[in-house]
C-alpha cells in the first residue's frame, strides 16, 4: 500500500464522562481524534454544542478532526477552525456556499473536508477538488454510532478515489469501520478511517487502533 494510512477514532462511543481520559488512551497510536458534532436538526441526534466542543478541543492531546453534522454549516464551520481544529468537515447537504466555506476553513488555519451522505452523488462535487483537503464518504446514515457498514458504498469510495486522482486529498470513510470492513474500504481507495465503537468498545482501545492500522497498511 503506497498511500499513508490514518486512523481517527471517534469519541461518539467513548465515555462522555471522561472524554479527556478516553482520548489519552488512544493518543499514542492515533493520527487525530474524530469529533462528531450533531445538532438534532440535520441529523436526529445531539452530541455537543459549540461550548462543549470548544472545551474538548482545548483539552485534547490529539489534533481534532471535527465532523459537523449540523445545519448552517456556512457560519459554523469556520468557527471550529478558528478555535483550533486541525481539520473541519462540513456536509455538502447542509452548506449553501460550499466553495466559500471551504476557503474560510482554510483561511482560519484548518484542513477543509467535504462530507456526503450515502444517498448523495459525489460526482457533483468534483469541481471543488482544489478547495478540498479531504473527502468524507459516509458508509452509514449519519446520526448514530454502532451502525453496520454499507457495502454498496464501496463503489462510491472507488469513484471518489478516481476523482481525486494524483491530488494530495485524503479520502476518509466513516461508519461501521471494524476488523471486518477496513480492508475492503482500503481496497476501494480509502486512506483515512473513522472508527468509533470498534475502538472504544474494545478491551484495549489503543491495541485496536494499531490492529486496524496494520490491516489497512497490509492491503496491496
Amino acid at each position: 500500500m503506497s498511500r499513508e494510512i490514518r486512523i481517527t477514532p471517534s469519541i461518539l462511543n467513548a465515555n462522555f464522562d471522561d472524554l479527556v481520559g478516553e482520548i489519552r488512551r488512544i493518543a499514542a497510536v492515533s493520527d487525530l481524534v474524530h469529533l462528531d458534532v450533531m445538532d438534532n436538526l440535520f441529523v436526529p441526534n445531539f452530541t455537543f454544542d459549540f461550548d462543549m466542543a470548544s472545551s474538548i478541543i482545548a483539552q485534547s492531546v490529539l489534533p481534532v478532526d471535527a465532523h459537523l453534522m449540523v445545519l448552517d454549516a456556512d457560519s459554523i464551520a469556520p468557527q471550529y477552525a478558528e478555535i483550533g481544529c486541525a481539520s473541519v468537515t462540513l456536509h455538502a447537504e447542509a452548506t449553501e456556499d460550499i466553495p466559500g466555506t471551504l476557503r474560510a476553513i482554510r483561511n482560519a488555519g484548518a484542513r477543509a473536508g467535504l462530507a456526503v451522505k450515502p444517498g448523495t452523488d459525489i460526482r457533483q462535487y468534483a469541481d471543488v477538488c482544489d478547495l478540498v483537503d479531504m473527502f468524507l464518504i459516509m458508509t452509514v446514515e449519519p446520526g448514530f454510532g454502532g451502525q453496520s457498514f454499507m457495502t454498496d458504498m464501496l463503489e462510491k469510495i472507488s469513484r471518489t478515489r478516481s476523482i481525486i486522482g494524483d491530488r494530495p486529498i485524503w479520502l476518509q470513510v466513516d461508519g461501521g469501520i471494524s476488523l471486518e470492513t477496513i480492508e475492503m474500504a482500503t481496497r476501494a481507495g480509502a486512506d483515512t478511517f473513522v472508527a468509533g465503537s470498534a475502538v472504544f468498545r474494545a478491551p484495549d482501545p489503543a491495541q485496536m487502533v494499531s490492529t486496524l492500522r496494520a490491516l489497512a497498511s497490509a492491503v496491496e
